[in-house]
């Protein structure tokens, strides 16, 4: 019987289906993109407090997709 979430191998490695994949990978997307454009607003911004929200909101995306590559890289 099959998870939904994995699906086991006969050698006992943990492999993502399809669907699951394809979730990740969009979100990896979402965050990279996020990033550049939070710290492309930072660059932007002249006020010292947007500014430094604009550089927090950067950094908690760079720290969501590198969760996320350290989540797949766990199925390697």
């Amino acid at each position: 019987m099959h998870s939904q979430n994995q699906n086991i191998q006969s050698n006992g490695n943990k492999q993502l289906d399809s669907p699951n994949l394809k979730i990740l990978e969009d979100q990896l997307n979402y965050e990279s993109m996020m990033t550049k454009k939070y710290t492309n607003y930072a660059e932007y911004c002249t006020d010292t407090e947007l500014k430094s929200l604009c550089q927090q909101a950067a950094q908690k995306h760079k720290q969501h997709y590198n969760q996320l590559l350290n989540y797949l890289n766990g199925y390697n």
